[in-house]
């Protein structure tokens, strides 16, 4: 089974810049987006074949994620069932037979970390969620998580210390997730790999430069692991400031 995340970073801009082409490539029994930035009566679904869930915030042109899948799914349910984080569309769960897919986009700390207080308290929600349904079915946990979590899955480590998505706190509460009985695909696979990035910010011609971070993951259950074929990054395919990532795995 091949699974698929990208954060579009507004699916109508990015649907101008080849997403059907390169999403038909790609070629995903379910494909996860994040950063759609609109409402379900703003998209036209052209993908042939799939069956769509759209979860969009309150607010307009923020936000929002969508799944799409060929497979039918047992359940879909939107957000995690606390109010508190549950008004920027940030959360999919999908249930399938052998496992249950949640599509996330965690929150941004900001500039200044203006939001870290409100993301340390998301990381603990969030945690403590995934850890309740990985009790009933095995998790693959996708998306955007907006942060960098070791040294090497950044360019400039030095000079990013303590900006948002490489601080401490975020970092440690990426630890402690691991820690809880989930595994980062792609460091399991490629524990040294350099220079394997997801994002990449539009100035000072990062991408170009290849000075980039890989913030966008797939992490599994501790009990899916021998089960993992190949966790990729897709850094040859354009449309978003970020690439799509993907999880080859036997279910």
């Amino acid at each position: 089974m091949r699974l698929v995340s990208w954060n579009v970073n507004g699916l109508r801009a990015c649907c101008e810049k080849g997403f059907y082409d390169s999403v038909k490539a790609l070629d995903a029994d379910v494909i996860c987006l994040q950063e759609i930035k609109l409402k379900p009566e703003q998209f036209e679904n052209r993908m042939d074949g799939y069956e769509v869930t759209l979860n969009s915030a309150q607010k307009p042109g923020y936000s929002g994620t969508a799944v799409f899948t060929r497979v039918k799914p047992l359940r879909t349910v939107k957000d995690m069932g606390i109010p508190e984080h549950d008004t920027e569309g940030r959360v999919i769960l999908t249930e399938f037979d052998g496992f249950q897919l949640v599509c996330c986009y965690t929150p941004n700390s900001q500039d200044g970390l203006k939001r870290l207080e409100y993301r340390m308290k998301w990381e603990d929600d969030f945690r403590a969620y995934l850890k309740e349904l990985d009790k009933s079915k095995p998790v693959i946990l996708c998306g955007d998580l907006n942060v960098a979590h070791q040294e090497i899955d950044l360019k400039n480590p030095d000079t990013n210390h303590m900006n948002a998505g490489f601080t401490d706190q975020e970092r440690g509460k990426m630890t402690e997730l691991l820690a809880s009985g989930f595994t980062d695909s792609f460091r399991f696979l490629y524990p040294e790999a350099t220079g394997a990035y997801s994002w990449w910010s539009y100035r000072m011609r990062a991408r170009e430069r290849n000075a980039g971070w890989r913030i966008d993951y797939f992490i599994v259950s501790d009990s899916l692991v021998s089960r993992i074929r190949d966790s990729r990054i897709h850094a040859d395919v354009f449309g978003s400031d970020h690439c799509p990532v993907s999880l080859d795995i036997d279910i």
